[in-house]
């Protein structure tokens, strides 16, 4: 019998702004409890959970390759920008913006053609990394107060495109990694 395993692709933060994400989640936890962003590391998401054999993963990862090398070739920078801090009722987040990675992540699904995977990629449109959702309306102020406080949004930061693994006991294994840059 095969193994099918839970598989997904991000753009994670690293440098400053990560530190300050990671202080952020950890101070918001200790002060307000759990809230579903503590589910994850910092990330973008750039598709969403797939489900594929184990068996697979070398292929994704050699689309995702070709598709990074592809991207790299052109004049489009593959970054990420933050374009602000944003506070809605039921979520906290950065809002990003790019203008490469989205042919890449589209070039990627055209590669990624493995034929134990029973479902469509689908590639994400609303590019952002959550500060904190599914909390507690009473601690709404005080998590805003604290990523007011706690998180610069043009702090230094350079991304990482990652191909992740997320096993049954919610760990998670980065089976590859790229630097995402000018």
């Amino acid at each position: 019998m095969m193994s099918s395993s839970q598989f997904i692709v991000y753009a994670c933060p690293q440098g400053e702004l990560a530190g300050q994400i990671q202080a952020f989640y950890q101070e918001s936890l200790d002060l307000c409890g759990f809230n579903a962003a503590h589910n994850y590391m910092p990330h973008c998401t750039l598709t969403g959970f797939f489900n594929d054999e184990i068996s697979s993963i070398n292929l994704y990862i050699q689309a995702l390759e070709t598709a990074y090398n592809t991207a790299k070739s052109t004049a489009t920078p593959l970054k990420l920008d933050v374009i602000k801090m944003t506070f809605q009722t039921h979520w906290y987040g950065l809002e990003l913006k790019t203008e490469g990675i989205p042919s890449l992540m589209i070039h990627f699904a055209q590669l990624a053609n493995s034929p134990t995977r029973l479902e469509a990629l689908r590639l994400k449109t609303w590019l952002h990394l959550s500060l904190a959702y599914e909390f507690q309306p009473e601690h709404a102020e005080q998590l805003k107060h604290l990523a007011q406080i706690r998180i610069n949004p043009q702090a230094q930061v350079d991304w990482e495109l990652r191909f992740y693994q997320r096993h049954l006991d919610q760990s998670w294994t980065c089976h590859q990694s790229w630097l995402l840059k000018t």
